[in-house]
């Protein structure tokens, strides 16, 4: 069990007092969730983008967050707590891109500690690498039967990043349905599931493409900081990379929950940025 914070303690900067709380509105149930955005977990020898973090930081922060009494869940457990009002001493853990590397050195940390995760993956690029990123070392993305072996495993989840990683604000209509609903069919179809969840690349989102999301048909997208499109369509992300001591994370946590509003879980995108 999560060894609880002491809440008297003036120099934790994670405590229990700062875990999620639901709160009701008349317009919507809006909930202040935090979602950490991590990448690859690997050698950070060369990393240009700051994407990557060790498996020993990634531990080291998640035994943070545990010793905390916080407990690090997929954004489909995540966001449904937070409808039945219980997503309190939970926060969010999502993995971009689909790197292979998730499956050998993420998953064990996560195993450790007791936490689930959200890998968002891209189905347009089984087996091949992150060609997208001019700069830095080439590195492969999950396989089709690698992707199936962790939708197979509890409390992960598995996601849509899109076909092949293209900015979805630049896409036309026509490739803009592909890498949206081609994308979840194509997920769905190799993991036997029904995909909830989109992320969008480079965490860029318009209400064009926000639109397009839901009515693709899924449940929740994730981007970086959406501003006023933020929603259950748009749900902000902090990322985390290999300079984040506990510390510093710790930091981020509570910065985040000072900025940011709560996130409404139930209106539309386009409803909460005529508000």
């Amino acid at each position: 069990m999560p060894v609880s914070a002491d809440p008297t303690d003036p120099t934790d900067p994670i405590g229990p007092t700062d875990a999620p709380r639901t709160e009701r509105r008349t317009r919507a149930v809006s909930v202040p969730l935090w979602v950490a955005m991590y990448h690859s977990v690997g050698d950070c020898s060369d990393d240009p983008y700051r994407i990557t973090v060790s498996p020993d930081r990634l531990d080291r922060q998640l035994g943070r967050l545990h010793r905390r009494g916080l407990r690090g869940v997929g954004m489909a457990d995540l966001l449904a707590a937070g409808a039945r009002g219980e997503a309190r001493g939970l926060v969010g853990l999502t993995f971009d891109d689909g790197y292979a590397d998730f499956a050998d050195n993420a998953l064990p940390v996560l195993r450790r500690w007791g936490f689930g995760a959200t890998v968002f993956v891209l189905p347009g690029r089984l087996g091949g690498t992150n060609e997208w990123d001019p700069l830095g070392p080439r590195k492969p993305l999950l396989t089709a039967d690698g992707i199936r072996r962790l939708a197979d495993t509890e409390g992960l989840e598995i996601a849509s990043h899109g076909l092949t990683h293209v900015d979805l604000t630049l896409a036309d209509d026509a490739l803009l349905g592909a890498e949206i609903g081609g994308s979840r069919a194509l997920l769905s179809e190799l993991t036997g599931r029904e995909v909830q969840g989109m992320c969008y690349p480079y965490g860029t989102v318009d209400r064009r493409v926000a639109d397009a999301v839901r009515a693709a048909g899924y449940g929740y997208a994730c981007a970086i900081d959406p501003g006023p499109l933020t929603g259950v369509f748009a749900l902000p992300r902090v990322h985390i990379g290999e300079n984040d001591t506990s510390w510093r994370l710790g930091l981020k946590y509570r910065l985040a929950r000072l900025r940011r509003r709560a996130v409404p879980l139930t209106a539309d995108p386009a409803t909460e940025a005529a508000r």
